[in-house]
C-alpha cells in the first residue's frame, strides 16, 4: 500500500487540475475511477506516474515526498503555433479565428485541414513579414474598456512563456478555451496569472502546461456590421491596412 502522503498528494493533484475521479481515471488509463487508488486499495502504478509526468509535468519525487517541487521545469513547454498557414506562394498568411471558430480551436489546434475552412489573408506590410500573425475575434466583456465583444485583435506568435510581458495583452489558448488576457509570471510561483481589464473579473492562476499557444496582441480592428460575411470581413480587413500602418508608425515614433 502507498504511504499516506503519496495518496494525499495524488488527490491534491486531481483536485488542483479540476477532474473528477472518473475523468482522471480516463486520462490516466485507469479503469472506471481513481477512487481505489485514493483509498489505498489499488497500487499507484508506474504507468499512472508516467502519465502524470507526461501529461501534467508532475514531479514523481514530489508524489513520494522526496521533493517540494510539485511540477517539473516548464522550459520544455512549447507555446509556439502548432500549425503555420501559408498562401500559394508559400508565404505565411494570417488566419482569422472568429468567436464561433474559437470554440473549436483548442481541440483542432494541430489539424491542418481544420484551418483550411477559416478565412485567411496576406498582410502587405513589411512589419508583418517575418513573424506569424493570427486574427482573433474578442468575445465577452472581460477586457472592457479596451476591447469590446465582436472586435478583432491581430496577434503575433510568442515562442516561449518567458517572453511574456506584464504590460501587454495576449491571446491565450488553453486546453479548452481561447481568451484575451494580460499575463503575469509572479516571482517564486510556478503558476501563470491571467488578468482581465474589467475589474468585475478577478485574476486567476493556471499551470504553464495548460497553455497551448500564446499570441501577443499587436493591434485592434473594429469592423461594422458588413463584416458578418467572409467577403465583407476580408474587404474591411484590406481597408483597415492604412489604419494599421498609422498605428505601426505611431509605435515607431
Amino acid at each position: 500500500m502507498e504511504n499516506e502522503l503519496t495518496l494525499k498528494r495524488f488527490v491534491e493533484i486531481r483536485r488542483e487540475l479540476g477532474y473528477t475521479q472518473v475523468q482522471f481515471a480516463a486520462l490516466l488509463g485507469v479503469s472506471n475511477t481513481t477512487a481505489d487508488i485514493e483509498r489505498g486499495r489499488t497500487k499507484l502504478s508506474g504507468k499512472v506516474i508516467a502519465e502524470l509526468l507526461k501529461q501534467f509535468k508532475v514531479n514523481p519525487l514530489w508524489l513520494y515526498g522526496d521533493s517540494e517541487e510539485k511540477y517539473l521545469e516548464t522550459a520544455k513547454i512549447s507555446v509556439i503555433p502548432k500549425v503555420v498557414t501559408v498562401d500559394n506562394m508559400e508565404r505565411d498568411n494570417m488566419v482569422l479565428v472568429n468567436a464561433k471558430a474559437a470554440a473549436g480551436y483548442p481541440q483542432n489546434i494541430q489539424d491542418t485541414t481544420w484551418y483550411q475552412q477559416l478565412p485567411a489573408f496576406d498582410l502587405p506590410i513589411p512589419e508583418f513579414r517575418n513573424a506569424t500573425y493570427r486574427g482573433f475575434q474578442v468575445e465577452g466583456d472581460s477586457m472592457l474598456p479596451n476591447l469590446r465583444s465582436g472586435e478583432w485583435v491581430l496577434a503575433k506568435a510568442v515562442e516561449h512563456i518567458d517572453y511574456v510581458s506584464a504590460n501587454k495583452m495576449y491571446v491565450v489558448v488553453l486546453q479548452d478555451s481561447v481568451m484575451v488576457k494580460k499575463v503575469e509570471k509572479r516571482p517564486n510561483s510556478n503558476n501563470i496569472t491571467l488578468i482581465s481589464l474589467n475589474e468585475n473579473y478577478p485574476p486567476y492562476e493556471i499551470k504553464p502546461f495548460q497553455i497551448q499557444e500564446i499570441w501577443e496582441v499587436s493591434s485592434k480592428l473594429t469592423f461594422n456590421l458588413d463584416a458578418t460575411t467572409e467577403t465583407g470581413l476580408l474587404k474591411q480587413l484590406q481597408a483597415s491596412m492604412d489604419d494599421l500602418k498609422k498605428q505601426l508608425g505611431q509605435v515607431k515614433n
